[in-house]
């Protein structure tokens, strides 16, 4: 925090990064109460919390889900960026590519609230990612489509693919095997009144209504934690293009990786890219090996330790698929010790993107939580439903955060709803769930178009 009111800065573009900044928390913030309905619909519906009270909670746990869920998927999403964006110094391309993207993802969200339909941010996101990247190849010099990380998109495609599957499927099962084992006929009927559910299902309500608020910050909160941090790195890159914080005994492993990769990678004359490589692993090098810790490294260096970094992690990743066995090992954990020197958050960071999804969990809820509670399924949400839905989409997005996978919450509940409802005989209102899946279908193609077309006009303006 102190690097950005040291004074080195000017007013200009501490004004610039405040807008970019601004806008940042403002994507996570529309996430918050785009997303509320992931957590708290199942429980109010079933009286197991009154509406403000569910809110309030999933507001805390969505905060304490960013603050302490680790950044794996904030990696991801960033990784799915052009690298040359990524390490182009200045300002320019990089903050171009980053305002497209989150501005796409802000008008594209608060659309599909507007008229209540459970879109996915994680879709929305990533389609603006992919938009930008392919309205960068458009420019002179570039051929469509190179720089795209296809695989990594590829890979984060069909984790959103199979949520949904998963959420219908085994939401469905669950209640199925419900029924057969616990033969309480309570939790088959809709609420009476405003009479809460049993205690022990209402304790499970209330505990998956959490666990899916905190699985939503420690997956979707990280989205922003990426890309503030992006923010960052290209406006004030002395002070956070590198983890300052690296202990001595990390910077040494990064150099000791240095060494690994150019004994493993053999020299070749014939091959640009392994030229280039090695000449990367020597300039990192020296500028490594002259520093006892990364507070050494003169501000004017940091952004090109970064660059060098994300270029050799992208040329090893693509060389260990060709390596053999004990060599791709090798390779991959001398890009894991590498990474450490770029891949980090700062705690106020973490503090102030867990306050702008938290806050925004208590505003604006109620249009999704009426059409996921009322418009999905013919029948009113039991108890059984409620509590089979939130469990599997709790999971599902705990183990996803775990795995770095940033999968849609939206998707996962909303199909968990209605896979309840087609296994309880309730039946579907097919008006609403067409519309949803409709806004699902369309929300890559217009985000996509949306941040290449918003991009090109950034760029033009900050070239």
């Amino acid at each position: 925090m102190e690097a950005l009111f040291d004074g080195s800065i000017g007013t200009g573009t501490l004004l610039l990064l405040a807008v970019s900044l601004l806008v940042a928390f403002g994507f996570e913030f529309v996430n918050g109460f785009h997303d509320t309905a992931n957590a708290v619909a199942t429980v109010i519906y079933t009286r197991a919390l009154r509406p403000w009270t569910a809110v309030i909670v999933s507001g805390i746990c969505n905060f304490l889900g960013v603050f302490i869920g680790g950044i794996a998927v904030a990696m991801s999403i960033i990784s799915l960026l052009p690298v040359e964006l990524l390490v182009a110094s200045g300002t320019g391309a990089g903050l171009a590519m980053l305002l497209a993207l989150l501005l796409a993802a802000i008008l594209w969200n608060l659309g599909t609230w507007y008229f209540g339909l459970p879109a996915s941010s994680s879709h929305t996101l990533i389609g603006a990612i992919v938009g930008v990247g392919l309205a960068n190849s458009l420019l002179p010099g570039h051929e469509f489509g190179v720089g795209v990380n296809w695989a990594k998109a590829g890979d984060v495609g069909l984790a959103l693919l199979i949520s949904p599957l998963i959420g219908f499927t085994v939401a469905a099962l669950l209640l199925l095997a419900a029924k057969k084992l616990i033969r309480d006929p309570r939790l088959y009927r809709p609420p009476v009144g405003s009479q809460p559910p049993p205690a022990w299902i209402r304790a499970l309500l209330i505990g998956t209504c959490t666990g899916v608020s905190f699985a939503h910050g420690s997956n979707d909160g990280q989205k922003g934690v990426g890309l503030v941090m992006l923010i960052l790195m290209g406006v004030v890159p002395a002070g956070f293009a590198l983890n300052l914080a690296v202990s001595p005994a990390e910077l040494q492993k990064a150099t000791r990786a240095i060494d690994e990769v150019s004994r493993t990678v053999a020299v070749d004359a014939g091959d640009p890219e392994r030229v280039r490589l090695h000449a990367e692993l020597d300039e990192l090098g020296g500028v490594l090996a002259a520093a006892r810790e990364l507070k050494d490294v003169p501000a004017e260096q940091r952004w090109m330790v970064r660059r060098d970094v994300l270029l050799i992690e992208s040329t090893v990743k693509k060389l260990e698929a060709k390596a053999a066995p004990a060599d791709k090992q090798r390779l991959k954990e001398a890009r894991g010790d590498l990474r450490k020197l770029t891949d980090y958050a700062p705690n106020w960071v973490l503090f102030c993107v867990a306050m702008s999804l938290g806050i925004g969990t208590m505003v604006g809820w109620k249009r999704i939580v009426i059409t996921v509670g009322e418009k999905i399924g013919k029948e009113h949400l039991t108890y059984a439903q409620g509590a089979s839905a939130e469990l599997v989409a709790m999971s599902t997005i705990g183990i996803s955060a775990g795995l770095g996978l940033p999968v849609s919450t939206t998707h996962v509940l909303s199909s968990g709803v209605a896979g309840t409802m087609v296994a309880h005989g309730s039946g579907l209102q097919m008006h609403t769930v067409s519309k949803i899946a409709s806004a699902w279908l369309l929300t890559l193609p217009v985000t996509m178009l949306l941040s290449g077309l918003l991009f090109l006009v950034f760029r033009a303006m900050l070239a």
